[in-house]
């Protein structure tokens, strides 16, 4: 098996990177057979983001404060093993596309969630449209996210967003801190809608985009899909399932 090993910039120099060097004949990421990383799940993410265009598997080891896209790090002789009794669970990206004030088009994609949040201390204006309909005239607040499934369970969820199962293929609608409509809670939207962000007063409310961690400022609009032309797969060890972890996060565990 050829691995490719990356850490992220805080575990690079550690123990555990050297014993994993010492191990393992590591290879370049195009010419692995699986993505190991080792570090927190913000790392995992920036690396999807990186090498999800060469199409391998990808293998997260924990090393940071939550860990739940990863494995527990165990003995570097049976990483291999692990690896190969692994089961992959397959993802697509959200894929948006930020007008700004100055007429130009940002495109991102994000594995977790888009938002769109205020940046200054006046509450955004927002209108919401899905698959062509106005479905929220104006929502003011802090703003509002997009989430798959897989990052229903992130920012999501502290927005008192509703978690989903990986195979719901759903996506959730979620405000953050909503003022007006006071009893709009979101919304949950089949996994094919198209949503579609109007930024209301944009030149005096400034509002910003941020697919995962790539950010946009002075947006006056966001369209946002789940592109499933693109897939991650993610591999986690057996009885480290990721649905398990998705559902006991539902009972509050």
């Amino acid at each position: 098996m050829k691995i490719a090993l990356l850490a992220s910039k805080k575990r690079d120099n550690t123990p555990e990177m050297d014993v994993l060097r010492k191990t393992i004949n590591a290879v370049e990421p195009k010419e692995a057979d699986v993505i190991v990383t080792l570090g927190g799940d913000g790392f995992l993410l920036r690396t999807l983001h990186e090498h999800v265009h060469l199409g391998k598997p990808f293998y997260g080891l924990h090393r940071g404060t939550h860990g739940f896209l990863l494995n527990e790090f165990g003995s570097s002789d049976n990483l291999e093993t692990a690896i190969k009794a692994s089961s992959p669970v397959h993802v697509h990206p959200l894929r948006m596309q930020a007008k700004k004030l100055d007429g130009s088009v940002s495109e991102h994609i994000a594995f977790n969630e888009v938002s769109i949040t205020r940046t200054g201390v006046q509450a955004a204006k927002l209108k919401i449209t899905v698959d062509g309909k106005i479905r929220v005239e104006q929502l003011v607040g802090d703003g509002v996210l997009l989430a798959t499934p897989m990052g229903s369970t992130a920012y999501n969820l502290s927005a008192y967003g509703p978690i989903l199962p990986l195979n719901a293929n759903l996506l959730a609608l979620t405000p953050i801190c909503p003022f007006r409509p006071r009893r709009w809670s979101g919304a949950l939207l089949e996994d094919n809608a198209k949503v579609k962000i109007d930024v209301l007063d944009a030149d005096r409310r400034g509002v910003h985009a941020i697919a995962d961690f790539h950010e946009v400022d002075d947006v006056t609009s966001t369209e946002i899909i789940l592109d499933k032309s693109v897939t991650a797969t993610i591999l986690f060890a057996e009885g480290n399932s990721l649905e398990d972890r998705i559902l006991a996060e539902q009972f509050g565990f």
